[in-house]
Parts: structure tokens; sequence; C-alpha cells
């Protein structure tokens, strides 16, 4: 786990993909997020849930990135509500798309699971059949992008759930995983950021 940033606060990570953020039911006895941080930080143990201590907000397994734990209650209320809110919470996702979503650029205003969820993007590059594709999100449904980018007509490569199997398979490598990654989070005042992996920027 790369360290981004730490103070009395909060402790910015970069999550590797394949790496849960907290204990699962059928992921008994994986490593987790919250594993190393009560590790890294064990007074942070009894910071918001018991079984999902420091965590504000989550990404998905496959998803790699930028996330950030509170390292005490006052902060894990103040950032619950942010992310709750949506308020003064900017974050920035690459994804590695199968074809060009035209236009380049664009917003999806759609639903996700009833609630209202609004994502932007733009195509940053394309080539042999898939492209980089920026995006940034109003709000944080669960795979509110992965299923916007489906709504497209473009799923992101390796996504098992909503993307296309038959495509995946037709590339000269098969997607090791979910390629999106969690670029920048930025909270008032202050940004976080995490260089894409070369899976994202040179994806096959």
């Amino acid at each position: 786990m790369r360290v981004i940033f730490e103070d009395a606060d909060l402790v910015a990570v970069d999550k590797p993909a394949g790496l849960l953020v907290h204990a699962a039911p059928g992921h008994a006895g994986e490593p987790t997020v919250t594993d190393w941080f009560v590790r890294h930080c064990p007074a942070a143990r009894s910071v918001g849930s018991a079984d999902r201590p420091g965590v504000v907000h989550r990404l998905d397994r496959e998803t790699s990135g930028v996330m950030v734990l509170a390292k005490n209650q006052a902060t894990y209320l103040k950032l619950r509500r942010l992310f709750e809110s949506h308020a003064d919470v900017r974050k920035r996702y690459l994804a590695v798309m199968h074809g060009t979503p035209k236009p380049r650029r664009g917003t999806v205003d759609s639903p996700v699971k009833g609630r209202p969820a609004r994502s932007h993007y733009e195509v940053l590059a394309a080539h042999d059949g898939i492209s980089l594709v920026e995006w940034t999100i109003e709000t944080g449904r669960t795979h509110q992008i992965r299923l916007h980018a489906a709504g497209l007509g473009h799923p992101i490569l390796g996504d098992t759930l909503h993307g296309s199997a038959q495509k995946d398979r037709s590339r000269p490598v098969r997607p090791a995983r979910l390629l999106l990654h969690a670029v920048t989070l930025g909270l008032p005042g202050r940004e976080f950021s995490a260089p894409p992996p070369p899976d994202i920027l040179f994806a096959r």
C-alpha cells in the first residue's frame, strides 16, 4: 500500500487493484485495506464501524487508485458527511473502454438503482479499438462509471458485471482486471493524486 499523504486526521493511499477495501461475505481471510490500516494506525481501530474502521468511501475491488481513511472520529464524521452529500468532493477517474464514445466529450445523467447519478467524460486518446477516457463524477453511486460507460455502448475493459466478455476475449491480451483507476480525489483545501498504472495507460 503506497501512502500518498498522511497527517493527524487522515491517510490517503493508492489502493492496488485486486484488494478489497473491507471484509466481505465469501471472502473470509483475504487481505483488505482495513487490515493494513489498523496495522498502520492501531488507534484508528475504533473509528467508524467495527468492521470498516476509518472507511468513509470505497473503491471496487478491481479498481485501483486514491482512497482516504479517517484516523479519528471527528474526521470520520466530517468526511462521511462530505461524501454522502457529494459536497466539495471532486473525483476523477481514468478508464479504458471498448470503442470510442461519440461525442468524445459529454455528460451521462442516468439514475443508478433509482437514485440520481451524473457523470462527465472526455476521450483522451483512442487506438486499436479502445479509448482512454477521463471521467469526473458528481455523485458516487455503486458502479456508477461502469454502468454509465456500458450505457454509452462502450463498456470498460475487464468489467465482468457490466462489460462484454466477448469484446474482452477479442483483445490481443485479455484484460487481467477492470481497467478503471481513481486518479485524483479532491477535498476542501486539498487534492490527492495517484499516477495511473501501466495497464491503464498502455492497455492492449
